[in-house]
């Protein structure tokens, strides 16, 4: 008698506005359980340069393109941890890739990630800091409708996000 098919493990994509967490929690989940991590943003600037020169260079609409086949490569990899960028999930075949992923939105205050970030790295808001706000309730229908469990990473350790974040995937959803 044949032994069934192993179980396809799905991606787990993070996603969530800028700094809310994605790529340090992430890493964290990926170490804990031996999976590949993917940092999408991580992967446009080592292959096109620094972000905010490729904002200031090509304009967002190019940097989309190059989010958009980051993220298409990062969830086509199987079992990968996977940190979109803020906005990739206003890519429409993004959006459509997310549905064979196990997704989870990692949200925070604008008063939690303008204390731990810096703006100066981030086009969107190095002119305007309060746009983040701004940002996040543009793109909010979207993670939610996308998202399958939503974690507040505002005031917590990173590590009892990450414990919530495996405890969901191990099944206590």
């Amino acid at each position: 008698m044949s032994e069934p098919a192993p179980v396809a493990v799905r991606p787990l994509a993070l996603i969530g506005p800028m700094g809310a967490g994605k790529s340090t929690v992430g890493r964290r989940v990926a170490r804990r359980t031996g999976r590949p991590f993917v940092d999408t943003d991580a992967r446009v600037a080592a292959e096109h340069g620094p972000i905010p020169e490729l904002f200031a260079e090509h304009g967002e609409e190019a940097f989309r393109r190059w989010e958009a086949e980051a993220a298409a490569a990062a969830l086509s990899e199987p079992a990968a941890v996977v940190s979109l960028g803020g906005g990739a999930v206003l890519d429409a075949g993004t959006r459509r890739r997310l549905a064979d992923a196990d997704v989870v939105l990692l949200m925070s205050t604008a008063e939690a990630v303008l204390s731990r970030i810096s703006t100066a790295g981030r086009p969107l808001l190095a002119a305007d800091p309060s746009a983040w706000q701004r940002i996040l309730d543009e793109r909010l229908p979207l993670y939610r409708g996308l998202a399958a469990v939503t974690i507040d990473t505002s005031s917590r350790p990173m590590d009892a996000v990450v414990d919530e974040v495996l405890a969901w995937l191990e099944g206590d959803r």
